[in-house]
């Protein structure tokens, strides 16, 4: 009788083994899930370890008087450059960014001044002629509301409205909801001041916690894959790298294209001479961090913006939005991202949605991150379950043209 060799492990023995760390994996995700309020900080800190992972490996292997610099003390010259360069924007750029703001302030209290009985009759006379020049016949002005009263006829297929008598409403309801509202007003003042304060220190909270994780990151690489079979050891490598390759492309990528994209919309905005350049592109850069809905959401004040100062100038500048997008999207995504990094636009969207219903903007910011993940694990998975020859065609690409099977 011969026996079983004993490097190979018994059938119940490699049951138990995976019946044990299947429990483990389990475990963690029922203590996640228990603990999910807390757990957005930690992911963020993740995060931030992984988004500095190759710069710190890339410093930690210069050599300084023969020695390679530590990974703890890489990681403090990235913080120190990140806090440098907070420091400059807070001295350079905030001071342009509160002179834009208050620009703004001055800009609605001056035309609120200018909303005389007289200028109002003077925009809603305009804003009737060039309606009735398109066929639409609305009545705005106290002149045409007296037609509209004496002739039948075109009040029969016209609209009338008191332009005056509806911004006066309109200014007064806001006044009495503003003295109904002072003690709310105060109250959300005093929060928002409390909101920065605990908004700090999770910052230093989560970049904390990041560098552990960036220090750590070998030790704790080792650990999780102490957690996997060894006979999985090969597959979990190649899942991890399709992992990376993916969530790289949209964690790195994207911040990359936000600050191109940023830098691209306040050139144009200066090109175009649009008001609140800095603003606007700051607002346009950040938004970008969310994919689609983002880019849309920071492009409508601008176009308005833009309208405001002429037609010419607003069809310009969404011109120039449309050919920043199309250089994004054709461009920049395959080269920064890559094409492991493909999200298919319905996917951003359900996870996007998915994220914000879940955990706010927090988790919109999130979402396509996550996603990323678990598309990489769904194809891996696919790809194992089919047969070798498929797996084989999927990985390799398309057959030349000289290989390729005879039509039917």
């Amino acid at each position: 009788m011969s026996q079983q060799p004993s490097d190979t492990p018994a059938p119940a023995d490699r049951r138990n083994r995976l019946l044990l760390l299947g429990a483990l994996w389990l475990s963690m995700g029922l203590v996640l899930l228990a603990f999910r309020s807390v757990v957005m900080p930690f992911a963020g800190a993740a995060l931030i370890a992984y988004l500095v992972q190759p710069l710190v490996g890339r410093i930690s292997r210069v050599k300084v008087a023969g020695r390679q610099v530590p990974r703890w003390a890489a990681l403090l010259l990235i913080y120190a450059g990140f806090f440098v360069g907070v420091y400059l924007f807070f001295v350079a750029l905030v001071p342009q960014l509160y002179r834009e703001l208050s620009r703004v302030s001055r800009e609605a209290v001056t035309f609120a001044n200018t909303l005389t009985p007289e200028h109002i009759q003077e925009l809603a006379q305009r804003a009737e002629t060039w309606l009735s020049t398109r066929g639409i016949p609305v009545a705005l002005s106290n002149r045409a509301l007296e037609g509209a009263d004496e002739g039948s006829g075109n009040a029969a297929f016209g609209f009338a409205l008191d332009l005056e008598q509806f911004l006066g409403d309109a200014v007064k309801r806001i006044s009495v909801l503003v003295q109904e509202n002072l003690g709310d007003i105060v109250n959300m003042s005093r929060n928002i001041v409390t909101s920065v304060a605990a908004g700090v220190f999770m910052l230093f909270f989560v970049l904390m916690v990041a560098a552990f994780f960036s220090i750590d990151a070998q030790a704790i690489r080792h650990y999780f894959g102490t957690l996997i079979p060894p006979e999985y050891g090969t597959d979990a490598r190649q899942l991890l790298e399709r992992i990376d390759r993916s969530l790289s492309g949209v964690v790195r990528g994207q911040v990359t294209i936000c600050i191109v994209n940023g830098a691209l919309t306040f050139v144009g905005l200066l090109l175009f001479g649009v008001k609140f350049a800095f603003l606007l592109a700051t607002i346009a850069t950040f938004f970008s961090l969310i994919p689609i809905f983002g880019t849309i959401l920071s492009s409508v004040p601008i176009v308005l913006i833009a309208l405001a100062d002429g037609f010419q100038k607003g069809l310009a500048i969404l011109a120039w939005i449309i050919g920043i997008h199309a250089v994004e999207a054709y461009f920049l995504n395959p080269k920064i991202m890559g094409q492991a990094a493909h999200l298919h636009p319905v996917i951003v969207a359900f996870s996007l949605i998915a994220g914000e219903r879940l955990f706010g903007l927090v988790g919109a910011l999130f979402a396509v991150p996550v996603a990323s993940v678990l598309v990489a694990c769904f194809d891996y998975a696919r790809l194992k379950a089919q047969p070798a020859p498929a797996v084989a065609l999927a990985t390799a690409g398309p057959l030349p043209a000289e290989r390729q099977p005879p039509a039917a």
